[in-house]
């Protein structure tokens, strides 16, 4: 009888490790700086690099669930109404006399309320499928904050309330330390506990994934409440940066914030991604907007750049495959 050897770990694979998406990424990033530099002598003057951080992190909070609705298959389109309704509610508070310290749980707690809401009807709804749902709620929520201040702006913030958006710590922006932290946390959920191995399994299969125990209605409900929840962070950094609020603030973060994703790797399709590299696709968008707007390049010119990178995200990976099946046969 022949003997079969099973192999319990997968030998390490120089050329396979050094030819992921991510180090693509890397390289990309490297390009960028070194276009920049050459571009404006200022880019890399003091602490540049550190301040420019102020100015693009607050939407890379809702990135992290982003990549988790991503991997899913899902989509959640109304991300950016959720800030808008947010930071509405909170600033009326405010003014209407609630303390700034529960006016920001307010704003964390409407954000969560708007993120549980879509993982709901998601799940209760199977027949409609989430970029329906959320395209419903992104309307809805916009229109609600327009009801509440219609089209006035609400501030008058607190002094140390600005801190959030300008402050720093020993020299780090305060935004970029609090943005390490939820990343790691994020990371380490979807790549070392069971619960990422369940979200992995679901958007591959998520038929099989029901039959094998799996409560996919309930990590789709979770997935979709901590969008809603890191939607609300981003209010707050963003009220922060500006100093008050309107109804249209945050208009197109949700394609930004998708768009970062799917340009880190994330398969729109499900079952796929690492963290890593929407953390790096984040901050290769911000860092290319802010090199390019030091020499003041219009922003349809950006949009145009960050297209062509996305498509060459997805046509990447696709080549590959097709070469790979081609030296099959």
């Amino acid at each position: 009888m022949d003997q079969k050897t099973i192999i319990s770990h997968k030998e390490f694979n120089f050329k396979g490790f050094f030819f992921q998406w991510e180090w693509m990424l890397v390289l990309i990033f490297i390009v960028v700086n070194i276009i920049n530099m050459m571009l404006s002598p200022y880019y890399l003057s003091g602490s540049g690099l550190l301040d420019a951080t102020n100015t693009f992190l607050d939407k890379a909070f809702i990135v992290l669930p982003m990549a988790y609705i991503l991997i899913l298959g899902d989509i959640d389109i109304s991300v950016g109404s959720t800030v808008a309704l947010s930071a509405v509610v909170m600033a009326v508070a405010y003014n209407m006399g609630v303390p700034m310290g529960l006016a920001m749980v307010i704003c964390l707690a409407v954000g969560t309320l708007c993120g549980f809401l879509n993982g709901l009807m998601i799940v209760k709804f199977k027949e409609l499928s989430a970029v329906i749902v959320t395209l419903a709620t992104m309307i809805i929520y916009r229109g609600i904050a327009y009801i509440i201040l219609e089209d006035r702006a609400a501030g008058q913030f607190p002094g140390w309330y600005t801190y959030l958006g300008w402050g720093d710590i020993k020299g780090i922006p305060f935004i970029l330390v609090v943005f390490a932290v939820c990343a790691l946390i994020f990371g380490l959920l979807l790549h070392k506990t069971t619960f990422g191995r369940r979200v992995f399994a679901m958007g591959n299969n998520i038929t099989a994934s029901r039959f094998s125990g799996i409560q996919v209605d309930r990590i789709k409900v979770i997935i979709f409440t901590l969008a809603g929840l890191m939607s609300g962070v981003t209010a707050l950094f963003l009220t922060s940066r500006m100093g008050s609020t309107r109804p249209n603030v945050a208009l197109g973060y949700e394609l930004d914030v998708i768009a970062m994703a799917v340009l880190g790797g994330i398969s729109t399709a499900g079952g796929k991604g690492r963290m890593i590299g929407a953390i790096i696709a984040v901050f290769l968008i911000g860092f290319l907007r802010y090199g390019l707007g030091l020499v003041n390049v219009p922003a349809q010119v950006l949009l145009v750049i960050v297209g062509l990178l996305l498509i060459f995200a997805v046509m990447i990976p696709n080549l590959k495959l097709n070469i790979g099946k081609a030296k099959k046969v």
